[in-house]
């Protein structure tokens, strides 16, 4: 059953792809920390929540429809995690999660369209 908060690293990116086809912008914003960092794939950053709020905004007006790829297990450190999809044959998302003060874990780095090198 899908949660609304994260519980563990990997229900991040299920979260994600369930708030971006429901246009949920509030709810893209409440998967990150308030000063997490995000790479907007166009070569600057979305730092903090007013940022990456207005990416989400951007983006979910574009109406694109997203499913989940291949997530790789996370890779849990105490309070981080990294976490990784394949969301294409040559296109991964790498993020860095953290444990919150009640449990639910959230982004503070999401890069979400790394391109690997043939």
């Amino acid at each position: 059953m899908m949660t609304d908060r994260a519980e563990e690293p990997n229900q991040l990116s299920r979260l994600l792809v369930q708030r971006i086809n429901a246009g949920d912008v509030d709810g893209l914003v409440d998967l990150y920390e308030d000063d997490a960092v995000l790479d907007t794939g166009d070569g600057s950053l979305a730092t903090g929540a007013s940022e990456i709020r207005a990416f989400w905004e951007r983006f979910v007006a574009q109406c694109i429809t997203v499913s989940l790829g291949r997530q790789a297990d996370a890779l849990v450190n105490g309070d981080l995690a990294l976490t990784s999809t394949r969301v294409a044959e040559k296109v991964v998302t790498v993020e860095v999660a953290r444990r919150q003060a009640d449990g639910q874990w959230k982004w503070t780095i999401d890069q979400p369209a790394l391109r690997i090198a043939d």
